[in-house]
């Protein structure tokens, strides 16, 4: 198989529509693994109010987790939400994100399970303070988390995440003046993710 002709693509960024685990093989090697993939938690089908109201309809691609540990093989370093849901080496490197406004019917912490030898740490970011950034996704993670993470591997000028969604890691990369390679399955996502990059 080759590789699918990118769905956008600049100087720092490419995005694939496609099955990352079809894409992320013929892709080579990257300094970080940064990805949110799905929690199989069955979230996307149950829209919050908030989300009902925005138009979202009930979906389900997050009904399953996928396997996440063919990927670090294509990483040196690695940052992986929602890690606690995943078959995952020991690790001393947790990242959360502390939601104080978080509704009833979500967790309040979401945790990442990383590679680096470090204390764990903690970022304190509300849901709302990011609500002028949401764009469509239901899961998006806000873009001052990710920068966040990206300043704990600051020596990977080339981040890979098979799991896009709505393109934040592109986005933080391409502040920071770092490459990334995203995959993502829905191309309702895709075209949200390559309209955050311009």
């Amino acid at each position: 198989m080759s590789l699918p002709k990118p769905y956008y693509q600049d100087d720092a960024v490419v995005l694939y529509h496609g099955d990352c685990r079809q894409i992320v093989p013929l892709l080579g090697r990257f300094d970080l693994l940064l990805t949110d993939p799905p929690y199989g938690i069955g979230f996307a089908a149950q829209p919050t109010n908030y989300q009902r109201a925005a138009g979202m309809k009930p979906n389900d691609w997050d009904d399953s987790a996928p396997d996440v540990l063919p990927f670090l093989e294509h990483a040196d370093a690695h940052c992986i939400w929602g890690g606690n849901y995943f078959p995952l080496p020991e690790t001393r490197g947790w990242l959360a994100w502390v939601k104080p406004d978080a509704p009833p019917s979500m967790g309040n912490i979401e945790l990442a399970w990383t590679s680096r030898d470090m204390c764990a740490k903690h970022l304190v970011q509300s849901i709302s303070a990011t609500n002028a950034e949401r764009v469509g996704h239901p899961t998006q993670k806000p873009l001052v988390l990710i920068t966040w993470c990206l300043s704990f591997f600051p020596a990977s000028a080339t981040v890979l995440d098979p799991f896009a969604g709505s393109g934040t890691t592109g986005r933080a990369c391409k502040d920071l003046g770092r490459k990334c390679v995203m995959i993502e399955r829905e191309e309702a996502y895709c075209e949200i993710a390559a309209r955050r990059m311009g």
